[in-house]
């Protein structure tokens, strides 16, 4: 197992007893996701997804995604929350947070829309395609979600205009299997379609086709990332141990939940993994966060924001806990070379490596806020690697779902997200909610 968790940091403030005390309800709460015995175990596909996911359409994900590199200098990806969330992290860890700007040696440029309303945003990835060929995925369950609706609407019309009866073999739709909007557009006009699953919820549903469609057209080894999920299955799923490190996470996350934190911040110290920690606070928010409960995720990206919210970290209310992954091998690194006249004062530094520079900024700080009285957690992954992506996925998800039962709570639905939709259609005149409307407008 590639993850692993160091708890030096935690235990000054909580006694590993603590955690040993949980064992038993993590023992429940494991066998429940492996069984489906609690609630929310029609949405525990993804537990066995990384080798039950469908090999035939595995097959056609990469023939489709070799054909949009052969005829697309653009891909739009469009979708939002789990429709797009763990693509791009994929691709921004196991690529670069550049991505877009850097040589992707024929692949495709990837623009993600669909996550927003933003027409302005829109108008520029339409100005970035400019005269070149473009493919559209489009990632949605229903096909009615007005973010990702809006923006397939536009970028469809632009499609048809630029390729006409062509356009159609330019669409690729990740959809449900048998119903909803989309999926019956995609019946009528031919797109190719690939199937979300109905037991996996969006949050957990980047090792299927709604995440490894863009990322294997974007250039990552899919292969080496689900056999990393794979791994990472049969080493968490074995254990049912402190040993493990998801029943270790989870387990701390618990103990600082009920002794009084509410908030746990996740860090790291490589801008490639700022799209992971997005990824983290929706599987996370959305997972925890119900009944009243929940330790609520947030994120930094470090160094840069020690330059802000560091400040509040160190001596802020002691409201949270921080949790920082290390990537241990960078995929490259600088030499800091001598400088003659030292006049920023830097020769000191002289021959060592930036990465080392890094990892000593990480260590300092890691000490400076046990001190200030934040519990730290410390996770670490090899490398930034398909297949160490695939692994980190899994670990995130598993150790969720056991915070989930340790809450006592079901971690796989969001009861929550639909109270803005409601008030949203209302105002924008959606037929049906005329009389939410009233209501609504007598408030405002």
């Amino acid at each position: 197992m590639s993850v692993s968790v160091n708890l030096s940091n935690f235990y000054p403030f909580y006694a590993q007893e603590k955690m040993d005390a949980l064992a038993g309800e993590l023992a429940g709460a494991h066998d429940a996701l492996l069984e489906g015995t609690r609630a929310g175990n029609d949405f525990l596909g993804w537990v066995k997804l990384p080798v039950d996911y469908d090999k035939d359409e595995f097959e056609r994900i990469l023939a489709a995604a070799a054909k949009i590199k052969e005829d697309s200098d653009v891909l739009v990806v469009i979708g939002i929350g789990g429709s797009y969330l763990g693509a791009r992290a994929g691709i921004e860890f196991c690529v670069s947070p550049n991505f877009n700007m850097i040589d992707r040696k024929g692949y495709p440029q990837v623009f993600f829309l669909g996550n927003h309303i933003s027409g302005e945003t829109v108008n520029e990835v339409i100005s970035l395609i400019g005269d070149r060929d473009f493919s559209i995925n489009v990632i949605s369950k229903s096909g009615t979600t007005t973010e990702p609706a809006i923006a397939f609407r536009v970028m469809k019309d632009l499609l048809i205009k630029k390729y006409g009866d062509k356009a159609n073999d330019r669409i690729y739709a990740t959809t449900d299997r048998a119903r909803g909007a989309l999926k019956s557009q995609a019946t009528a006009c031919g797109y190719e379609s690939f199937i979300v699953p109905d037991n996996v919820g969006g949050r957990f549903s980047v090792l299927s086709a709604v995440g490894l469609l863009p990322l294997a057209a974007a250039g990552v080894d899919i292969k080496a990332m689900m056999q990393g999920a794979a791994d990472a299955m049969e080493a968490i799923t074995a254990d049912k141990s402190m040993s493990n490190p998801a029943w270790a996470y989870a387990a701390a996350r618990s103990v600082a939940y009920r002794e009084g934190k509410a908030v746990e911040i996740l860090g790291c110290y490589e801008p490639r993994f700022h799209t992971v920690s997005e990824w983290w606070k929706q599987l996370y928010g959305e997972s925890e966060g119900k009944d009243l409960k929940g330790l609520m995720p947030a994120s930094l990206d470090l160094t840069t924001d020690l330059h802000s919210m560091g400040q509040f970290v160190q001596d802020g209310t002691r409201i949270m806990i921080e949790t920082i992954m290390t990537i241990e091998k960078p995929t490259s690194t600088v030499v800091i070379e001598k400088a003659e006249d030292d006049g920023d004062g830097l020769n000191y530094l002289a021959g060592a490596t930036m990465d080392y520079v890094n990892k000593q900024a990480q260590a300092g700080t890691a000490l400076a806020h046990v001190d200030g009285g934040v519990p730290n957690i410390k996770l670490s992954i090899p490398d930034s690697s398909a297949y160490s992506f695939g692994q980190m996925v899994y670990f995130f998800e598993f150790a969720v779902g056991l915070s989930g039962y340790l809450l006592d709570i079901n971690p796989f639905n969001q009861p929550g997200v639909e109270a803005y939709k409601k008030n949203m259609f209302a105002l924008l005149g959606k037929p049906g909610y005329e009389e939410l409307r009233a209501e609504l407008m007598k408030k405002m």
